[in-house]
Formats: structure tokens, C-alpha cells, sequence
């Protein structure tokens, strides 16, 4: 069952975003980046966290998921000192699934042929 509310919560999510791409005057990397703002506030505000406890990957693994993520990283630290150390806090908590975006970006940049 873990399976099937990560599909539909994923799949509603990216629906939502494809609607408003489609009917809306966003851009795409203006939807992400407001999906990445959106998780952010989301996950500070403590609303997320109910929502990927019942959808699992299929609510952090969208834009808002990396945003809900990096919101938890500056939360895991007691009282971080500054703006390096809030931003080292972040990167200690969700470090390595931003090296798995900047990897699988790199990786996907080698093999695909752009168009133009």
C-alpha cells in the first residue's frame, strides 16, 4: 500500500505542476523553483511533515520535496550561528541528495544529445 500512495501522491503532484505549466503563464524553471520555495516554507511551517509521513518518496522525491529537505537540514542544527553555518547545516543534512542531483545531472549531460 506504501507503493500506491507514493504513486498517487507523486503522480497528483506532478499533475498539478503539468496544469499549471500547460494552462498557466509559468515557466517550467519558474514552477521549480517555486516548487522548491513552496517545499521550503511548507517544511518549516511543519505542514509537510504529515504529508511524506503517509505519502513517503512520493512526496519528497518532487521539487517540494528537495525544498521540504533542505528546510530540515537548517532545522536539524540547535541554533546555527550566521548564514555559513545555517547553510553548512542545510548541506550536513541534505548533502548527499543534492550530490545525487549534481551526479545524475553531470551523468545525464555525457549521454544525451541536446537539441539545437
Amino acid at each position: 500500500m506504501e507503493y500506491v500512495r507514493a504513486f498517487l501522491a507523486g503522480g497528483l503532484l506532478c499533475a498539478i505542476v503539468q496544469l499549471i505549466i500547460d494552462r498557466g503563464k509559468w515557466t517550467p524553471a519558474g514552477v521549480a523553483g517555486s516548487l522548491v520555495v513552496f517545499g521550503v516554507l511548507l517544511g518549516f511551517g511543519g505542514v509537510y511533515d504529515p504529508f511524506v509521513a503517509w505519502a513517503g518518496a512520493g512526496a519528497t522525491m518532487p521539487l517540494s520535496g528537495f525544498g521540504y529537505w533542505l528546510a530540515k537540514g537548517a532545522m536539524a542544527e540547535p541554533r546555527p550561528e550566521g548564514f555559513v553555518e545555517t547553510g553548512a547545516a542545510v548541506f550536513r543534512f541534505a548533502g548527499a541528495l543534492f550530490a545525487f542531483i549534481v551526479a545524475g545531472s553531470f551523468a545525464a549531460a555525457l549521454t544525451c544529445k541536446p537539441k539545437g
